[in-house]
């Protein structure tokens, strides 16, 4: 047996506990040698999660590496994990953007600068914050959401969903943007408990419907919390939910990975927890652990629950279409840059969504895409504007003005993560959203239509906002500013590479995911769509 998912997930998880044992950052020093150590391990962390995702063979089981450690037998629990496409992509992703995170947080847990009579200036900020635990809190994060990519027992999975609320919390909280001043501690504050409390209501809800499903399959000769073991048992019809039972269990699960995604009218807490997290951390938020709520309606609402997934899907499908016109009508009115990229996020999450419950293998593929390049795209986006929020000092759109002719680098990496984020052709997000689009059309025409829509109000927010920042007179306070630095270059450059190449090749990406894509729809029983014009044959047997 395998233990190359163990070790993926635990390289982090020790390495979070050796960083938080550091001495504490009082000194250049020490500070600089808890970032080394912590960026070390995530490096570590990529090359493992990189071997999963090279030795995982698609043409081969759904659920590779597989590992089980018994865990509490007596309820059939199980330290379970294995590897499909998508999973191991998703982990792939957060590998990646974990040490990107940390290089652009770099000092994001350093003292405020010093006001003239040697205090902390309380402008900026009013506490010194412990390097050692800021660093170690993204460490855990990405430990608990790789758990969760690979977990195959549901029990399990649905432990580190609910534990990696415990880390984010404090890194929103604690560990907030300073560019707000004193002021927004209360903010800061309000925003965490906000993310806290509806994630904890999902997971209450979730835990439910976890114990519901337990009950049942117990009844029935199944006291497994088995993922594979129960979805064939589903799928073969060993397992017999009643339609009452299924509608009600799905709904427990969709409930909580909808508010994780999050899905309007769930979403209200993301604008608040990115618009007063760090840049680094909202890049967490919405880049790596949002991902494990559309992840798991793939994996867990799909595959557990195949007969209410279609009964559901319309709803679903109108929900997601309200939140891609939705996020990007409250987007193209933000006066803040990070609440601008967190209501892009809403929309985009529509699309995703709206790609998985169209249930065809198009809309599935470029959902699955669509995790792995928004990603990627919003990372380099919100990381650029953070780079931009920590040399003026202010979120606030109107500040800015004639960046591109001070700082043209700057400027440059902004203008890639703007046009990432309206899916311009040659850019990785544009593949992925065409599939979506497609898959959603051969299925549902009007909605597939009207979501569409998304895609020019996105071209407003985004060109927009850009030409609001970076163009024009320059104003007073960007006169002096910086261009990108050399560690700032080494975060953008990979993610800037990334979204290029998976725009013009993408093929490494759904030569993963396509199989566990198509295992997925023959448990819910779907196949795509006929056309609706067959293509006939000539008598001399030539198609036309």
């Amino acid at each position: 047996m395998s233990v190359l998912l163990t070790t993926t997930c635990a390289v982090p998880a020790a390495g979070a506990v050796l960083t938080a044992a550091l001495p504490a950052g009082a000194t250049e020093a020490r500070r600089r040698t808890t970032k080394t150590v912590a960026l070390a391990v995530s490096a570590v962390t990529l090359a493992l999660a990189a071997a999963v995702a090279l030795r995982f063979d698609p043409h081969g089981a759904r659920y590779q590496l597989t590992e089980s450690y018994s865990w509490i037998r007596s309820f059939g629990i199980t330290f379970s994990l294995g590897v499909d496409g998508i999973g191991a992509v998703l982990a792939l992703l957060t590998a990646v953007l974990v040490p990107m995170v940390m290089l652009a947080s770099w000092h994001d847990a350093d003292p405020g600068p010093a006001a003239p009579d040697g205090t902390l200036d309380p402008g900026t900020f009013e506490r010194r914050r412990r390097t050692q635990g800021f660093f170690a809190l993204i460490l855990a994060v990405e430990a608990m959401v790789i758990v969760s990519f690979y977990a195959t027992d549901v029990f399990l999975f649905y432990v580190f969903f609910e534990a990696m609320l415990i880390p984010m919390y404090f890194l929103i909280g604690g560990f907030g943007d300073r560019a707000g001043g004193p002021e927004s501690a209360r903010q800061r504050s309000y925003a965490a408990v906000k993310f806290l409390l509806y994630n904890l209501l999902g997971g209450l809800v979730m835990l439910a419907a976890v114990i519901g499903l337990y009950v049942i399959a117990q009844d029935q000769g199944f006291g497994t919390f088995d993922l594979p073991t129960l979805t064939d048992a589903v799928a073969g019809g060993s397992l017999k939910l009643s339609g009452t039972a299924q509608n009600a269990l799905f709904l427990g699960f969709f409930f909580a990975f909808a508010v994780k995604a999050p899905l309007w009218p769930l979403h209200t807490w993301l604008p608040n927890a990115m618009g007063e997290a760090t840049a680094g951390t909202a890049v967490l938020i919405t880049a790596v652990v949002d991902k494990v709520g559309t992840f798991a309606m793939l994996r867990f609402c799909l595959g557990l629950f195949p007969d209410a997934s279609k009964t559901f899907a319309p709803a679903i499908l109108v929900l997601s279409l309200i939140g891609i016109v939705y996020g990007a009508l409250l987007a193209i009115g933000q006066k803040d840059i990070k609440r601008l990229v967190a209501y892009a996020s809403i929309s985009h999450f529509g699309f995703i969504i709206m790609g998985i419950f169209a249930l065809t293998s198009q809309g599935q593929s470029g959902a699955t895409l669509y995790m792995v390049n928004h990603g990627l795209s919003t990372a380099a986006w919100m990381l650029v504007a953070g780079f931009l929020i920590s040399r003026r000092g202010s979120r606030l759109i109107a500040d800015y003005g004639g960046v591109q002719k001070v700082a043209p680098v700057l400027a440059g990496t902004f203008l890639i993560g703007s046009l990432a984020t309206l899916s311009l052709p040659g850019l990785a997000p544009f593949v992925s959203e065409f599939l979506v689009l497609v898959g959603t059309f051969t299925r549902y025409p009007a909605i597939g239509v009207i979501a569409t829509v998304g895609i020019v109000l996105a071209a407003l927010y985004a060109l927009l906002l850009y030409q609001r920042t970076m163009t024009g007179p320059v104003k007073e306070g960007v006169r002096s500013m910086p261009d990108l630095k050399v560690r700032e270059l080494a975060v953008v450059a990979p993610l800037v590479a990334l979204t290029i190449l998976l725009g013009v090749y993408p093929r490494p990406l759904t030569d993963l995911v396509n199989p566990s894509v198509d295992a997925t729809l023959s448990q819910v029983h779907r196949t795509d769509p006929a056309p609706a014009h067959p293509v006939a044959a000539t008598s001399g047997g030539e198609q036309k």
